[in-house]
């Protein structure tokens, strides 16, 4: 691998900027070699002279390089020398209020109340994410060491002179930020720390919680072929149950549908988030840190579309067992009440089994979003609300889904399609209006929190405008046979509420979620001034796209009007495109955020240690988002990182030595 290579995919998003510049000083070079006069036809003191020039220009771009870097290392050192010095202070704090807490039963001497239950797991947890960024900072030391030494070392055989090693002897060999070792003293006192105090001189137990995996490590070969058995399954399956469909008739097509396509779109979810992590982890947007997890133990894309590809198999199962039903003499409705109740027990699944540390995460968050607004909103919270507001269909259909087990007379056919929507008109409106309420919920506790009115208030009312549309939609149908055809008000006020509704949210996709047509955007036309992904054409094909199909309601009323298709069909093909439409979205929502977190040299969790003083326990409610205890900040905004916050890059044992130039 060369060297080039290997910085981009090792060094630490968030710092790019503070990197050495390899790529630019190695185009410096070679630009230099191919524009130099030629030795035959010029004389020797020409040719001197000019290598001479342009040694004065690489050498003061090498300085400029190396100034910086030892501003930055000083910084994230000072940074790093307060931050062990509070933890140490708080973990005394800590045992010593352990002690005295002890003693306070026979001589009742203390008068606060018992330590949090979660104290030593907060403190634990600040010192695992502080021992991370130890180990990006010890990483940021010898990427750029290596760097200098090699760029020089390339100056030197290109030019063939020996200037550049002097260079290196002198400057770069001298500079504070190769001669400090205070990282590695800061890295051996967390670890004695951490081992003694709080994992009771257990190393191997401690050293276990403080690693992390190494950094471009890859997936096992079993998981690959597990992701390729299971989706080239899926796609068979899938391609039998349409063509099966095809020449399948049964006269309760529409209630097999709206069965089945809930379940569907969850597949269908899952393998775009799969895709999203990919292109995140590939594009150095650092999701692991946006969404607040754990970089020891998370899952990969390859495990989220396994379990999508899982499913989507189970699905497509499900569906042949029912159309092939009378042959296998299985009541045809007992298939999909079974699909669900795997999906269910899956999910649910108590036991520390089956992805239980995804699964617990994803049930955690799920639960503070359906407690909105009585839990404190992190990013990761939010985010998934937004999910659920494109899975609105799936909502709509749980509701049928219950109904019509409930209220079928039969195991082998469905009767009334209609049944479940014509007589729960305003139980389906209120289902509809979940989403948007956990959005709404969720951005009045962040002006609660925050007390900001913009964006969180602007924000509540986006979401507020999505009411509106379900309950204009609801009193169109409740009342359309009241009123002659074309003349029903709800139906205007439906439409005029949709497009307040879509401008409204594009708007806001466009300028907020992805901070686009950015006034200092420069030569990224319409865009901002630095983007994250490759192409400038990903950004304005979302553009587009997200603009389109914002506004797909307008294509299903067309088209459900004039009679040229029902609206169950136009749902369904509708459904699977707006979850497209949030798949796109999340690359530029997280790049945003990315982008803010890169601003201010954020690479690991912010983990705050509660107060022991009883006085500050409301306090600890306020910055604590998740049980483990991570602040969310008020104006939290995205970040990046390409590999995972996460490891001994060189140190643990990878050496940049035999990399070609």
């Amino acid at each position: 691998m060369k060297f080039a290579e290997h910085l981009s995919a090792h060094i630490t998003p968030e710092w790019r900027k503070q990197y050495i510049n390899y790529e630019e000083m190695k185009s410096m070079l070679y630009a230099a070699v191919e524009q130099a006069p030629s030795a035959e036809l010029v004389e020797p003191e020409i040719l001197t002279r000019y290598f001479a020039k342009f040694d004065e220009q690489f050498f003061s771009f090498c300085d400029k390089e190396l100034t910086k870097i030892n501003t930055f290392y000083s910084e994230k050192l000072a940074e790093a020398t307060r931050r062990y010095a509070n933890l140490k202070s708080e973990l005394s704090e800590t045992q010593e209020f352990t002690f005295q807490k002890s003693n306070s039963v026979r001589k009742n001497l203390l008068h606060k109340k018992n330590v949090p239950a979660r104290k030593l797991q907060e403190i634990k947890l600040a010192f695992s994410e502080f021992y991370l960024s130890l180990i990006l900072m010890q990483n940021y030391q010898n990427l750029n060491f290596t760097g200098f030494r090699k760029i020089l070392k390339k100056h030197d055989k290109l030019l063939s002179t020996d200037y550049g090693a002097r260079w290196r002897v002198e400057h770069v060999e001298g500079s504070f930020f190769y001669l400090n070792k205070d990282i590695d003293r800061l890295i051996n006192e967390t670890e004695t720390a951490f081992t003694q105090e709080l994992e009771g001189g257990d190393r191997q137990r401690a050293m276990k919680r403080l690693r992390v995996p190494p950094l471009g490590e890859h997936q096992s070969p079993w998981t690959t072929f597990k992701v390729g058995l299971f989706s080239g399954a899926f796609i068979v399956l899938l391609i039998s149950v349409v063509l099966t469909g095809v020449f399948h008739d049964r006269p309760d097509w529409i209630i097999v549908i709206r069965l089945y396509r809930g379940p569907f779109l969850i597949v269908e979810f899952l393998f775009l988030w799969g895709i999203n992590i990919y292109g995140w982890r590939s594009s150095g947007v650092n999701h692991v840190l946006i969404f607040e997890m754990d970089p020891r133990n998370h899952l990969s894309e390859q495990h989220i579309i396994e379990m999508a590809a899982i499913f989507g198999v189970l699905w497509s199962i499900s569906v042949l067992t029912f159309l092939y039903s009378d042959q296998l003499s299985i009541p045809a409705y007992a298939n999909p009440l079974a699909l669900m109740i795997v999906m269910f027990l899956f999910i649910f699944n108590p036991t520390k089994t089956f992805r239980h540390e995804a699964r617990f995460w994803a049930l955690r968050v799920m639960g503070k979003v359906f407690m909105a607004p009585f839990c404190y909103v992190s990013f990761a919270d939010f985010w998934v609300a937004d999910q659920l507001n494109s899975l609105i269909t799936l909502f709509t259909d749980m509701q049928y889904f219950l109904c019509f087990y409930l209220t079928n007379p039969g195991w082998s056919l469905g009767v009334d399609a209609d049944y479940c929507i014509a007589n729960f008109l305003t139980l389906r409106a209120f289902v509809a209006c979940l989403p948007p309420w956990f959005r709404f919920a969720q951005c009045l506790r962040r002006y609660r929190d925050t007390k900001e009115k913009f964006p969180h208030i602007a924000n509540a009312v986006k979401y507020g405008t999505s009411f509106f549309v379900v309950i204009f939609s609801f009193l169109n149908k409740a009342f359309d046979e009241k009123f002659v055809s074309g003349e029903n008000p709800f139906f205007y006020l439906w439409i005029g509420s949709s497009l307040i509704s879509s401008c409204y949210a594009y708007t806001w996709d466009i300028k907020l979620d992805w901070g686009l047509f950015d006034a200092k955007a420069g030569d990224n036309k319409f865009l901002r001034e630095e983007i994250v992904y490759s192409s400038t054409r990903f950004y304005y094909f979302a553009i587009v796209e997200d603009f389109v199909l914002r506004f797909g309601w307008a294509f299903l009323i067309s088209m459900t009007e004039m009679g040229y298709a029902l609206e169950h069909s136009m749902v369904t093909v509708l459904a699977p495109l707006e979850v497209f439409r949030r798949f796109i979205w999340n690359y530029f929502r997280l790049e945003n955020e990315h982008l803010n977190n890169c601003g201010k040299f954020r690479a690991v969790r912010d983990i705050s240690v509660a107060p022991l003083d009883t006085s500050d326990q409301m306090l600890i409610v306020r910055m604590m988002d998740e049980p483990d205890g991570v602040i969310n900040r008020r104006k939290k905004k995205n970040a990046n990182k390409k590999q995972t916050s996460a490891t001994r890059l060189i140190t643990e044992g990878e050496s940049t030595d035999d990399m070609d130039n």
